[in-house]
């Protein structure tokens, strides 16, 4: 899987749900996670992909999704547990010694918007990299690997594979 990109088409916001709650399903079946971090500009599908994301996941009937802007993190009671961030106030910023200890707990999935937000080197060995582009219908995602392969990543993508 070496330098490996994937490319997700979604040309409209019914499949943007639909993506969401595929990859739901997926999680569903895990025990351990590497977080998710969404790349894109303003109304690109970001939240959008994270509700139908915690929405299709057990335990969702107790879960409020909204976009954390002002309060940087939502945590969903979810299982997994999703915790969910939004670093668009934190522009030039370090967060705080605890985004990093969740950003590092495989037990829960953790899904950052705007990572772009965060150097780089402050990033886990290893995440999915999800950047939203516009395109001529709806939008598209580049889904890369920062870091290693993991056995979770290679069953990820050829997950992925299956769903377009």
């Amino acid at each position: 899987m070496t330098n490996e990109k994937l490319i997700i088409n979604l040309p409209d916001v019914e499949s943007t749900l639909k993506f969401g709650s595929a990859l739901a399903v997926f999680f569903a079946k895990q025990k351990k996670f590497i977080p998710i971090f969404l790349n894109g500009d303003l109304g690109s599908g970001k939240t959008t992909f994270v509700r139908a994301l915690v929405e299709s996941l057990p335990g969702a009937q107790n879960a409020e999704v909204s976009s954390p802007s002002f309060n940087i993190l939502n945590i969903y009671p979810t299982k997994p547990q999703v915790e969910h961030f939004d670093l668009y106030r934190l522009e030039g910023q370090t967060p705080d010694d605890d985004f990093f200890d969740l950003l590092n707990n495989k037990k829960s999935l953790t899904v950052v918007e705007w990572i772009q937000y965060l150097r780089l080197e402050f990033w886990p060995e290893n995440a999915l990299l999800f950047t939203w582009k516009p395109a001529a219908s709806g939008r598209t995602i580049e889904l890369t690997l920062h870091g290693s392969a993991t056995s979770l990543t290679e069953e990820l993508f050829s997950f992925l594979k299956s769903f377009q």
